[in-house]
């Protein structure tokens, strides 16, 4: 793939979390003027981002406000708008599926009409989830599987890439769905499972901690790289008619698996008494199985993830175990990323 002309603009939300700030990266070296959605905080967040933040231009906009958004639009003028912004913890969403509704689902409508009323010839990407498939009618699932949706999240995503179906039929914009399994880096935030695990790694490993507690060991995920996530989403978004696309290794493996390769990658083979399971973290209903296929993304955008589990396990808990053990304020004072 040929790397983007100078001078195009991209508009992102949800840029300082993990997949926003390493598309940032991706576009800054394509040579793209970017261009990142923020909401006002009292403590802006842009640590994913603050090796970056002297490149790029905030812009402020919160999916729950139209007017925010059609400001963001109208002054990053973008040739191509990356909606990665939403309420995306599949856990929160059974305690907050109002807020998730709002956010994850009419957040991005109200991106796609500050689209079509500011910037109708950009071209859209949404992050849509392999949490729609749920309680999937078969494995492994392909653009063309039917959605089953176990969670407010999973619900609030499906009306999501409908939303984008629709406004690419109904509108003839240039919107497609990245309906993307589970991609993980050092970069996940501390609520996510995978650097719950890879950052309690760390902590036993050094002395800071003795367990983790976790809802269940029993599930499989299709589990990648978010690096190369974010490449495949700009790939999309190249392609003369818009389109949707599943991002995915075509392997699945268990919580259990993704534990036990952390403890071991640090000496800890038998890990049993590090690891509680707490009810408290179960959901209401569990999504138990997920596997992508993803040859539609490899004929047609010549995308193919090469970061295996072990080696995304390994990357997650050595940036980890670098992080405690440079931390200057004392592992009591270090909460995040």
């Amino acid at each position: 793939m040929t790397s983007a002309p100078q001078g195009k603009r991209a508009l992102i939300t949800g840029i300082t979390g993990q997949d926003g700030s390493f598309l940032a990266e991706q576009l800054l070296s394509k040579g793209y003027e970017v261009y990142g959605m923020v909401r006002r905080l009292s403590t802006p967040n842009t640590q994913n981002i603050h090796h970056i933040v002297d490149r790029i231009h905030l812009v402020d906009g919160d999916l729950h406000d139209q007017a925010s958004l059609e400001s963001a639009v109208r002054r990053s003028e973008p040739d191509e708008i990356y909606n990665l912004a939403a309420q995306s913890f599949v856990g929160v969403s059974f305690n907050q599926p109002v807020v998730t509704g709002e956010v994850t689902g009419l957040g991005a409508v109200r991106m796609l009409e500050a689209m079509r009323s500011r910037a109708d010839k950009a071209r859209f990407y949404q992050a849509s989830s392999s949490e729609m498939f749920g309680k999937v009618v078969e494995s492994p699932q392909t653009e063309r599987t039917p959605f089953y949706p176990r969670s407010p999240y999973g619900v609030a995503k499906v009306y999501a890439y409908w939303a984008c179906v629709n406004y690419r039929e109904s509108y003839g914009l240039h919107v497609s769905n990245g309906i993307l399994y589970n991609h993980e880096s050092e970069r996940r935030g501390m609520e996510f499972l995978t650097r719950k695990v890879s950052d309690g790694v760390a902590r036993i490993k050094l002395g800071h901690a003795r367990t983790i507690r976790l809802g269940t060991l029993e599930t499989h995920r299709d589990w990648g790289y978010a690096p190369e996530y974010t490449e495949m989403m700009w790939r999309m978004l190249q392609q003369p008619t818009p389109n949707d696309f599943i991002g995915a290794t075509g392997e699945a493996h268990s919580v259990r698996e993704f534990v036990d390769l952390a403890f071991r990658h640090v000496g800890i083979p038998d890990w049993s008494k590090h690891v509680e399971l707490d009810p408290r973290f179960a959901r209401p209903a569990d999504v138990d199985h997920l596997l992508g296929n993803a040859s539609k993304a490899r004929e047609k955008l010549g995308w193919v993830p090469k970061v295996k589990f072990a080696d995304l396990v390994r990357i997650m808990v050595d940036a980890d175990i670098r992080r405690w053990a440079n931390a200057a304020s004392g592992p009591e004072k270090l909460v995040s990323a």
